[in-house]
């Protein structure tokens, strides 16, 4: 896991509050020496403390409380010159105290345990330089060691606990990503499900439209009876494609299972309108019980794209439609059509560009996936043209 990131004014431009701490730990560390250099001249033995050696002590312990405000900067150098000058020094253990707490909270574990090493060995030198005729030498040496590794043990509590922090914070973020992700995949696949539907639904009925009016544009002088009836087909989808669009752009807000679900109960009408439009549909159904919801409205729109392609690239061939199937078997859906008749006219132009290049296919093979089911389609050997589907359909 890597080492979280050094809070707002550590090795660099320090805040209230960074100033707050650092003149508390100042304060402490001073205070440590003013006692303990009061301490030491009520207790001086003159052969174990000159004078000289006092003074020269102050100073250290004045420069090394003045050096914790490079603490931010250096904290590991600072923290092995205290140690060091610990040794010999009385009156620098308050700062070098607060410079092991220092390097234990900023830095990882191993480099505040290799300080605390080094300490404990200068815990031994100073006992033999500086021996207390008043408290023994094993004493004395344990007191230090223990005081140290307080002081780092400390540390190491506040540095594990600023990491479990930094990584819950990680976490927090890394949780807004992903959920973030979830949404922007899952408004992707609402849309790709809405622009499936506007494709299914629009596709047949425009391709309706195209048909007639292709034949009225290219037939002026057709019967009267044969101009209504085209007129009247034209109409009618022109009708059903705007209630069907209509239906689609209401429900573009809501969950997209609640966009419109036909099933394979509304496969007569379709139909029916395909025959009405002059298809030759020829419909054989051998189903067993109740088709599941997917399934039936997989095989409705696996219908319906095989009579749309039908009737825009195979016009006035025959067109046969199987569905059979039951529970524990799945559902076989098979649109085949015939080859074209010799146009007498030239065929109008696909209004569907989807369609047109193979995208509805495309979709198609999404959707029955999706189901968990498997499609195939491609050109029989008489030159017509087969889509076939099997759709799982539990026990």
């Amino acid at each position: 896991m890597a080492e979280p990131a050094e809070p707002a004014g550590w090795g660099g431009r320090r805040g209230a509050r960074d100033w707050c701490v650092d003149a508390a730990l100042f304060a402490l560390a001073a205070g440590y020496g003013v006692w303990a250099s009061a301490d030491v001249r009520a207790t001086m033995v003159p052969e174990y403390v000159p004078a000289w050696f006092l003074a020269a002590d102050q100073v250290a312990g004045a420069l090394a409380c003045a050096a914790l405000w490079l603490r931010r900067r250096w904290p590991t150098a600072l923290a092995v010159v205290l140690v060091l000058v610990s040794a010999v020094s009385d009156l620098t253990a308050g700062a070098m105290l607060v410079a092991l707490f220092s390097v234990a909270v900023h830095r990882p574990p191993r480099v505040s345990l290799s300080v605390l090493a080094l300490s404990v060995v200068t815990v031994a030198v100073y006992v033999a330089v500086r021996p207390d005729p008043e408290v023994p030498p094993g004493v004395l040496a344990v007191l230090g060691a223990v005081l140290q590794a307080a002081a780092v043990a400390w540390g190491l509590v506040v540095h594990s606990r600023r990491r479990l922090v930094a990584s819950l914070k990680d976490r927090a973020v890394r949780a807004e990503a992903e959920a973030r992700l979830r949404a922007e995949r899952a408004q992707h696949e609402a849309r790709d499900a809405i622009a499936r539907e506007i494709h299914d639904v629009l596709g047949h009925r425009l391709s309706l439209l195209s048909v007639h009016a292709g034949a009225l544009e290219y037939r002026p002088g057709m019967p009267a009876e044969d101009v209504a009836r085209a007129a009247g087909v034209i109409r009618e989808s022109a009708h059903r494609a705007l209630q069907d669009l209509r239906e689609v752009i209401g429900v573009l807000r809501a969950p997209v299972g609640e966009l419109p679900t036909p099933a394979l109960a509304d496969l007569s009408a379709l139909v029916e309108e395909s025959r009405r439009a002059g298809m030759r549909v020829d419909v054989h159904r051998d189903v067993a019980g109740d088709v599941p919801d997917t399934a039936g409205r997989t095989a409705y729109r696996i219908v319906q794209e095989g009579l749309t392609n039908a009737r825009k690239h195979a016009p006035g061939g025959e067109v046969e439609v199987r569905v059979a199937g039951g529970p524990g078997r799945g559902l076989a859906v098979e649109v085949g059509n015939a080859p074209p008749d010799p146009p007498a006219v030239p065929a109008p132009e696909a209004p569907d560009a989807l369609a047109a290049t193979g995208q509805g296919l495309v979709g198609l093979a999404e959707r029955v996936a999706l189901a968990g089911g498997r499609v195939e389609h491609g050109p029989t050997a008489a030159g017509g043209w087969r889509l076939a589907a099997w759709l799982p359909w539990p026990p």
